[in-house]
């Protein structure tokens, strides 16, 4: 069931699982957690990794391989392979399996200029999944 009181969410085109494009699904009264990713305001369940948020957003794909440039997102969902590294609130090296969103998170894909681990870590990320 859709709740009805919570505005929509630009999802750049991608429909979410199970509802409809532009909208969260969310069942009964849960509340919805809002944050950022690449500048694109999305919402998530309490509780879902950053993965799963951006799975259910239809990205898949959010960086690129050194070498190839070939796409990466999720790949193990459970912290082994680090296929899936974001940058939240400023932190590089994040990964989006283990990390759940957080109200109003800063989060972004891995560029050329956020892949390194010098400069200010900024505030370190929500709650990990696991743990």
């Amino acid at each position: 069931m859709r709740n009805r009181s919570e505005p929509s969410v630009d999802t750049g085109g991608a429909g979410c699982a199970g509802g409809a494009e532009g909208e969260v699904e969310v069942e009964g009264d849960a509340d919805v957690v809002r944050f950022a990713f690449d500048g694109r305001a999305l919402a998530a369940r309490p509780g879902q990794s950053i993965a799963g948020a951006l799975w259910g957003h239809g990205i898949v794909a959010w960086r690129t391989t050194r070498g190839g440039g070939r796409p990466r997102g999720a790949f193990c969902g459970m912290g082994v392979c680090f296929d899936c590294l974001v940058v939240v609130n400023g932190v590089p090296g994040q990964r989006a399996c283990l990390v759940r969103v957080s109200e109003g998170d800063p989060t972004a894909a891995p560029g050329p200029a956020r892949t390194g681990r010098t400069g200010s870590p900024g505030r370190r990320s929500s709650q990990p999944v696991l743990g």
